[in-house]
């Protein structure tokens, strides 16, 4: 059992690195243990959590040895930093915490969606929400974005008088 408050977070996550980024930089968070299962190749991460269900939701475990996740991890961690932890205990509030799940639900599913957009390469490039706009016609071309009909004198195959 650990006598640590610790926090398992998605390391390979652009969006989670960049969150627990902020949280490790806040007054506080050199008494948390952060471990990073998005990274690591073991499959069991701790006694009672895989590195499948670590990846699948947020988990912190407490102090005291029990294992939460979900907004409820949120909620917790919150409560471990100075300056977080009126948000920590209003969200653990029995009418807040059913609320914040739900919140933290929906994001789950769009997640993957996020993560292609926030993480540069081929991959976001491919799967962005708003392509580009296409490109401008040059002057003088025609507005429909057809290349004008060439004339028999400017045909490379017309013959030449």
């Amino acid at each position: 059992m650990s006598a640590v408050f610790t926090v398992y977070f998605d390391g390979a996550c652009p969006l989670c690195r960049r969150e627990i980024g902020f949280y490790r930089r806040r007054r506080g968070a050199e008494r948390i243990r952060w471990v990073d299962v998005g990274r690591s190749a073991c499959e069991v991460v701790d006694d009672d959590l895989c590195r499948r269900e670590a990846l699948s939701r947020f988990h912190v475990r407490l102090a005291d040895g029990r294992l939460v996740s979900g907004a409820r991890a949120f909620a917790e961690l919150w409560s471990q930093l100075p300056g977080w932890r009126a948000l920590g205990r209003c969200a653990r509030l029995p009418a807040v915490t059913p609320l914040l799940e739900a919140a933290y639900r929906a994001f789950l599913r769009v997640r993957p969606v996020l993560q292609t957009l926030a993480e540069p390469g081929p991959l976001r490039e491919e799967n962005r929400l708003c392509k580009p706009a296409a490109p401008r016609p040059e002057p003088g071309a025609p507005a429909s974005g057809r290349r004008a009909p060439r004339t028999p004198a400017s045909s490379p195959t017309a013959p030449k008088p």
